[in-house]
């Protein structure tokens, strides 16, 4: 068996065994495991059945990582991605009124799309991701992070609107204070790179409301399951409402996934490549074809099984960083994931207090993109910094999107630098003005 995985995943060409590449693949699950707790809960406040988006999850998860490894056999995991999921439950569902069926026909369309841009042979992702400006392409990423952060301080009750104001301070409390244990807990276990920090600070956040509960000190309910195992939910599988594919109002919405999920993926293959070594003499990654196609693939079985849209996850780089450079590394992380389809009772034992650190700190991991910024270039910086900042305040990552594409054409048009506008961005900047009337 070894030989034979040597031979098919070249791990001797790599330089890695199948033992390291064994505990690159638990690193990597271990890094990003909270995905199985917080996507659920993020679609569950748009209506998705828990069960239901728990199996999606898993299903995604475990599925995408594995034809990943098999066929790009690239260590790079996939998960339904952070801030896709806040796009489709907070802008999509309860933000423009679609219902989650016709958004998960949203996420299938999408990744259908991203799979005939990425077919071999076809040259048009290419042309997109070279037309894309580097500096909107860092401030959604940002943006999307700072989204991240506002939803988690929300969903914790730190922060509440208010008619004077917009927004205050929720007030000192149980929530106020679960909240600040979360977030110091989870840094301290980031600092001392203990493997699985954020599901751990997850579980001793909600053994903590349990214990508060107990107490009467009131906090967001937190319900012991009267089991641990049962058979998975197909609550969300096939419920896409493929008719409304069909409706202009979703025009925007397939774009914006489209969009974000594609340079998030981007993003993500050239983050991980370069630090596992596994790129061409150009430094370009190695099957970075046959890497988006699966990316695609799996945005579009996400909509199918019931959730928002999967994607590469960055924490692949903690496997990276374990000795992991073969695609054996994604099947065993992927392999991880489903056995959790038959957990969904423990849901009920977390509350949003809990997911909420994590989502502040998952945001500030987006934000590291900054760091490429040339903050003395305005023509790059002051696009950058409209799609960053219009995410978090219309509470829209399209919003976000369409501004930050807008400031850099118009900039650059009124600059003078109008032939330095290729075809593709015109045609971008045309669907965003249709975006923003949509």
């Amino acid at each position: 068996m070894k030989q034979r995985l040597d031979a098919y995943f070249e791990l001797s060409q790599l330089g890695t065994s199948v033992r390291v590449e064994v505990l690159a693949g638990i690193t990597t699950f271990l890094t990003m495991a909270y995905i199985i707790v917080v996507n659920p809960l993020i679609l569950g406040d748009a209506g998705v059945p828990l069960d239901g988006a728990l199996f999606a999850t898993v299903m995604v998860a475990g599925i995408s990582s594995i034809f990943m490894g098999l066929y790009a056999k690239l260590p790079i995991a996939l998960a339904p991605g952070m801030g896709l999921n806040a796009y489709f439950a907070y802008t999509l569902v309860l933000g423009q009124g679609l219902a989650w069926e016709t958004a998960l026909a949203a996420v299938f369309v999408s990744g259908l799309i991203f799979v005939v841009l990425s077919l071999p042979g076809l040259n048009i992702r290419e042309q997109i991701v070279r037309a894309v400006p580097p500096g909107v392409r860092i401030g959604v990423a940002a943006g999307i992070g700072l989204f991240l952060a506002l939803i988690g301080m929300v969903n914790a009750g730190v922060i509440v609107a208010s008619p004077a104001t917009v927004v205050e301070f929720g007030g000192f409390g149980a929530g106020f204070v679960l909240f600040f244990l979360g977030l110091v807990l989870a840094a301290l276990f980031l600092i001392r790179k203990v493997p699985g920090a954020l599901i751990l600070s997850i579980l001793a956040v909600s053994l903590l409301a349990l214990l508060f509960q107990s107490f009467g000190w009131v906090v967001d309910a937190v319900f012991i399951p009267e089991a641990v195992v049962q058979a998975p939910s197909l609550d969300t599988f096939l419920r896409l409402d493929l008719v409304a594919v069909f409706s202009v109002a979703l025009i925007a919405p397939i774009f914006a996934l489209l969009f974000t999920d594609m340079f998030d993926s981007i993003s993500t293959f050239v983050g991980v490549a370069k630090v596992a070594g596994l790129v061409d003499e150009q430094g370009h990654p190695k099957n970075a074809g046959k890497a988006l196609l699966v990316d695609g693939t799996s945005t579009a079985i996400s909509g199918l099984f019931g959730s928002s849209p999967g994607t590469a996850y960055i924490e692949s780089a903690a496997g990276v960083e374990q000795g992991g450079r073969s695609g054996l590394t994604a099947v065993v992380a992927g392999a991880l994931f489903l056995p959790f389809m038959f957990l969904a009772p423990l849901l009920g034992f977390i509350p949003a207090v809990a997911t909420a650190p994590v989502l502040v700190l998952v945001g500030l991991f987006m934000m590291s993109v900054l760091k490429d910024v040339d903050w003395n270039d305005f023509e790059v910086v002051v696009p950058a910094f409209v799609a960053m900042i219009a995410i978090p305040f219309t509470y829209s990552i399209t919003e976000g999107i369409v501004f930050g594409f807008l400031a850099h054409v118009v900039i650059r048009v009124l600059n003078g630098k109008w032939s330095e506008i290729g075809a593709t961005l015109w045609v971008i900047f045309a669907l965003s003005i249709v975006m923003l009337l949509l």
